[in-house]
């Protein structure tokens, strides 16, 4: 029997706003998707707003110490309860001044004691699902939804092995670079290494060895994609590592979890991460993570993020765009993937690993 080729997807899956839709409607809305990092919000009372999926919500830290996020509306008459980051003691709705405990619960509102058969106990902010992942603070908007470590088994585990400190961890340095492409081409990007040789010298010759490098699927039918690979000769290496500091020091691993976020540890246990926000069929934001323990200065961690800002996300940027013009284009056929059976970097087997979960997303 003749094998044929598997293709890859049709331009449509990136380009219509049917499509756009139903991810934010479906996908988005049922997967865990990142909020921010635990350090942002140390206190009592210390919040932040973020969107997921288009709906506005905020994180907040209760006097139990435990991390809850709710829907940012009121229970009233629905406006905005809080913007940007800042501390509080209660969350007071600055429409009506109904007040909020930090659990969600009503506290007060101007006159409601007056409202017959009015059952304050019965009104509360409308929570959210929230995961502390090693101090990365993750949520779902499916109450129904599988815990983190059934999405990705293993991860938490493997990550610790690699960066011993993770939960002592905070963020250095936050770079925002908004992309001109459907968020699935960023990502599809992201997960392959078939263009780094080429398209990523630095990265390539300065940090990493190409010729090692493997992505694969997670073989327990997680939603995991763990890249792999060794560092680059030491005399090569754009940053000192002490080998000896660790026993995977001198590795460099990915963990790609779906749909919209990785880890990535950099030789010398550093660690650094990719988190991904859809904004149209047309355009999303990609955000890179570089984190010290405390989040304490460090020359070497700000010459690897400046260096990064300046080689492979500008390098990518260019990329993932052209690739969305691409789509566009009339004269478009999609092509075969290169599923080399042996894997390794000149192979897409991780793309078709994901264009499976992004057919099944809408299907």
């Amino acid at each position: 029997m003749t094998v044929l080729p598997t293709h890859s997807l049709e331009a449509r899956y990136y380009t219509d706003p049917d499509i756009f839709d139903k991810e934010m409607n479906g996908l988005l809305c049922r997967t865990w998707q990142y909020a921010g990092h635990a350090a942002d919000i140390p206190n009592v009372g210390d919040y932040f707003a973020f969107e997921i999926a288009g709906q506005n919500l905020f994180a907040i830290r209760g006097r139990d110490n435990l991390v809850r996020t709710f829907y940012n509306v009121c229970q009233h008459r629905a406006h905005e309860l809080v913007t940007g980051t800042g501390n509080t003691r209660v969350v007071v709705c600055p429409y009506h001044q109904w007040t909020y405990e930090l659990t969600g619960g009503l506290r007060s509102g101007p006159n409601i004691k007056k409202v017959p058969g009015f059952d304050r106990a019965k009104i509360c902010l409308t929570e959210v699902r929230t995961e502390d992942f090693l101090g990365f603070i993750f949520v779902n908007l499916d109450d129904n939804a599988a815990t983190m470590d059934e999405w990705y088994p293993g991860v938490r585990d493997e990550l610790s092995e690699f960066v011993p400190n993770t939960n002592a961890l905070a963020p250095l340095e936050w770079v925002e670079i908004p992309e001109n492409c459907n968020w699935k081409v960023s990502i599809e990007n992201y997960s392959e290494c078939y263009h780094c040789p080429t398209n990523h010298p630095t990265f390539a010759e300065g940090v990493i060895k190409p010729e090692t490098y493997d992505i694969q699927p997670d073989v327990s039918g997680g939603y995991v994609l763990r890249h792999t690979t060794e560092c680059q000769s030491l005399e090569k290496m754009t940053y000192p590592i002490d080998l000896e500091s660790n026993m995977h020091a001198g590795d460099y691993q990915s963990w790609f979890l779906w749909p919209m976020f990785s880890f990535q540890c950099y030789p010398g246990n550093v660690l650094n991460t990719y988190h991904w926000r859809a904004n149209t069929v047309d355009s999303c934001t990609v955000w890179r993570g570089w984190y010290t323990e405390g989040g304490h200065e460090s020359d070497v961690i700000r010459g690897l993020a400046t260096q990064d800002r300046e080689t492979t996300v500008a390098e990518d940027i260019r990329l993932v765009e052209s690739v969305h013009r691409g789509l566009k284009s009339k004269g478009y056929k999609p092509g075969p993937l290169v599923l080399d059976p042996a894997c390794g970097v000149m192979s897409e087997h991780s793309v078709a690993k994901l264009q499976q979960w992004m057919r099944e997303a809408i299907e």
